[in-house]
């Protein structure tokens, strides 16, 4: 009979748990496709042409009125709701215990975002600002993609995307001051990647969380800022592109919010 201090049984014991680590240590198909896909991004970002920041820097916006002392009220008030959409996510993750990785930073996300985007609308005529307000949107894409990895490929994906994104994002926002080539690397690339996310079946056990939907909203958003002055005409002044923008890209929160409350916790 072997005693607990025998050789051979320690041995024996510990290979098991050598096992484990090895099957857990070992890559699935999915996470090795979206491991070539962040070496591929972060090759570009690394290697791309500088893009000086004032290439894309809009100095003027097309709805410049003051409302109850607000100035440029309509893109600065707007922003309230990132606010009320990142603390009703907040609320509603309370009562979970089974949400996707990265959803308490992509609400979070949302909040900064409401008080860099509405800091830089004060005054956009000061590029340095805008710092503040891609800082808020690169801690909010990179929850999103975290919950869109852990939906969508495994949970152990999704907290990898969650570090690495938020990272990558938060330095293309600081380097984008004077090189805005990695930011858009980060953002359009980021999309991108969402979208394949998108069009793969979710994972057994998912939330189930629509990612399309968040994508749309995104993209209709894009389409609001690009027809800043478009919409503010054909609306005859009453609001700009710019302002329905934001309240789209607050909106991109609701099938993430919808989804945390579809069915009840389990244990």
């Amino acid at each position: 009979m072997l005693h607990a201090d025998d050789p051979a049984q320690a041995a024996t014991a510990r290979l098991p748990s050598v096992s484990r680590r090895f099957v857990l240590g070992a890559l699935q198909a999915r996470e090795k496709y979206l491991l070539a896909a962040f070496i591929i991004l972060i090759l570009a970002a690394l290697f791309a042409p500088a893009l000086p920041a004032s290439a894309w820097h809009i100095p003027h916006f097309v709805d410049d009125r003051t409302w109850l002392g607000v100035p440029n009220a309509g893109d600065v008030l707007s922003n309230l709701a990132f606010l009320a959409m990142g603390v009703w996510g907040s609320e509603r993750l309370r009562a979970r215990h089974d949400a996707p990785v990265g959803a308490s930073w992509f609400f979070v996300g949302l909040i900064l975002t409401c008080l860099g985007s509405g800091f830089y609308h004060l005054d956009p005529d000061m590029p340095q600002r805008l710092v503040a307000d891609r800082l808020g949107m690169a801690v909010a894409f990179a929850g999103f993609l975290g919950i869109a990895a852990s939906e969508r490929i495994s949970t152990r994906a999704g907290e990898a995307v969650l570090v690495l994104t938020m990272i990558a994002g938060l330095l293309a926002a600081w380097v984008a001051r004077e090189n805005l080539a990695p930011w858009v690397i980060a953002q359009f690339g980021g999309m991108a990647l969402a979208v394949g996310l998108a069009l793969t079946r979710p994972r057994p056990g998912a939330l189930g969380v629509p990612l399309g939907g968040v994508i749309v909203f995104y993209v209709i958003a894009k389409l609001f800022e690009l027809g800043d002055v478009t919409v503010f005409e054909a609306t005859g002044h009453m609001v700009s592109g710019h302002t329905l923008k934001h309240l789209a890209a607050a909106l991109a929160a609701w099938p993430v919010i919808r989804a945390l409350g579809s069915r009840p916790c389990t244990h």
